[in-house]
């Protein structure tokens, strides 16, 4: 068994390099397909108004991706370093995805960005549209596989247990790839990816148009982000409805979780809890407020479907657990003397070993063999509140999650009614806001990154392999100096991002302050001239 100390450094890593890392990942998305969308009205009307717009924010996507591929580049090395009884158990499966990922998705995509940036006048115009294309197409796909390795850990499909090499092998890639969480993860994700570069472009533009510099430059681009955002920031919240079904089925504790439903009631008056207070160790609420009749039909998609709660999931997962720790025993006699007496044991509640596994942590000097009749009822207690993740992390990402997501689905509306009557900037307040609402959508996602792996706790491998049994075993000492390092240099990375970023934004699409391709009006809201623009 592994300090307890040293699991928690290691979740800790993890998360801050993977929560730095996703900082970069979603404007990645997005901008590669708002690159191609602009560059695609370029190559229709011809128009360099959209070759501008293209190499302008390809220039502020060069920069986001550098330091993402800098930031992601440690990651996959840690699961070996910090997680090796977890890459022992998953081995096969969970490193097949990644290593496609780099093979076929990023080296696709980064061989085809230098030609996106350096090929404008060496590439005919479809040429360079094609590239720009398989850039889009190359940092989605990344997404894809490392969205099916990680769906594979929601939800184990596609692999068994080998008593034999004490792993998971591959019995199917095909349910691997296809699995409901995987997908819909993936979809959700991209497409948040889209809302994240939309309001990027949205914002920088709106600057432009407070200062009235690059006024049809600004124009145009916050158009079409408007436009874009608004159509993804209904798929998000559409598609964010779909990967919250999968969770009922797939992920009962996570849902329950995420919803603060300590009992289980009679459907459908089952309250959708606006705000609440969860208490984890008393298991209720300190305080809720909810709308009664909502939850039942916006989880289950029925009217007549109860949603498990907390204290009951607890109750019924107890006889997994007493038939897990039978299982873990007899693939302990099974290693030690082959017996197939003991592997048929094994056999018969295999798919409970998991719940052996985690009980391991509340019995006797971690020793299932020593629980006796006296112990049981208090080791199952302890494991079976054990398999519930942290329900105030939980409720209250989620719900930081969904509010960013409408209030965005309400600014893109706003944009892209104002835009296409032409009258932004009669809306100074509008401009304002969505320049300040530039790293919102980022944030947004790390909320629902936080909701989905929180959510999976206390499993690695959902139901198969506990966290605390999956880290490497280092020394404190070892994990509290990589820790700081790596905070330390993943901080200098985004304030180079934020340094360049700023930079180069204020310079403008020509890079010199103050270049506007027309003549600025002679003020903002409701001044004589204000219609005069060319652009309308």
């Amino acid at each position: 068994m592994i300090d307890a100390t040293v699991v928690e450094l290691s979740r800790m890593q993890f998360a801050l390099t993977a929560l730095y890392h996703f900082l970069f990942v979603p404007l990645t998305l997005g901008m590669t397909v708002m690159l191609a969308a602009m560059e695609t009205v370029y190559f229709i009307t011809g128009k360099p108004i959209y070759k501008e717009m293209t190499q302008f924010w390809g220039k502020l996507f060069g920069i986001n991706f550098a330091i993402g591929v800098a930031t992601g580049l440690t990651m996959e090395f840690e699961f070996g370093t910090n997680w090796s009884m977890y890459s022992h158990f998953v081995g096969d499966v969970f490193g097949t995805p990644l290593a496609i990922e780099g093979l076929m998705a990023f080296f696709l995509e980064s061989t085809f960005v230098g030609l996106m940036f350096f090929g404008w006048d060496r590439l005919s115009r479809p040429a360079h549209l094609a590239v720009t294309y398989l850039v889009a197409l190359g940092s989605n796909l990344s997404a894809l596989w490392i969205l099916v390795a990680n769906g594979f850990m929601q939800d184990p499909v596609g692999a068994h247990f080998d008593p034999d090499t004490m792993r998971m092998e591959f019995s199917s890639f095909t349910d691997l790839v296809f699995s409901e969480d995987a997908q819909a993860k993936f979809v959700h994700t991209s497409i948040a990816g889209f809302v994240c570069a939309a309001m990027f472009i949205m914002g920088i533009s709106a600057y432009y148009l407070l200062r009235r510099q690059h006024r049809e430059f600004a124009a145009r681009s916050f158009r079409m982000a408007a436009l874009v955002g608004l159509v993804a920031s209904l798929a998000v919240i559409t598609l964010g409805d779909a990967l919250g079904r999968a969770d009922y089925l797939l992920q009962a504790p996570k849902i329950a979780a995420m919803e603060g439903i300590w009992e289980t009631t009679k459907p459908p008056y089952e309250p959708w809890k606006i705000v609440a207070l969860p208490d984890d160790a008393a298991q209720r609420d300190v305080f809720s407020f909810g709308l009664p009749y909502v939850l039942t039909p916006l989880v289950t998609h029925s009217f007549d479907k109860p949603i498990p709660g907390i204290l009951a999931l607890e109750n019924d997962v107890k006889p997994r657990i007493v038939r897990g720790i039978g299982a873990v025993l007899a693939l302990h006699a099974y290693a030690t003397t082959k017996d197939k007496a003991a592997l048929a044991a094994f056999r018969q509640n295999e798919n409970d070993m998991g719940y052996g596994l985690l009980a391991q942590r509340f019995a006797p000097d971690q020793d299932l063999a020593k629980i006796t009749e006296a112990d049981l009822p208090k080791v199952l207690d302890l494991t079976a509140r054990e398999t519930i993740p942290n329900v105030f992390v939980e409720f209250w990402s989620f719900r930081i999650m969904v509010a960013f997501g409408f209030a965005f689905l309400a600014v893109f509306a706003f944009g892209a009614y104002y835009s296409l009557k032409n009258q932004l900037e009669r809306h100074p307040f509008l401009l304002r806001l969505t320049t300040w609402s530039i790293p919102l959508p980022v944030l947004a996602t790390e909320f629902g990154w936080i909701t989905a792996e929180n959510g999976r706790q206390p499993w690695t491998v959902f139901g198969w392999l506990p966290t605390f049994q999956s880290a490497s075993s280092h020394a404190l000492g070892y994990m509290l100096f990589s820790l700081t390092g790596f905070a330390l240099l993943y901080s200098s990375f985004i304030a180079a991002e934020l340094y360049l970023m700023f930079k180069f934004a204020r310079l403008g699409p020509q890079g010199r302050p103050g270049h506007t391709p027309t003549q600025p009006g002679p003020a903002l809201a409701g001044a004589p001239g204000y219609a005069d623009k060319p652009w309308q």
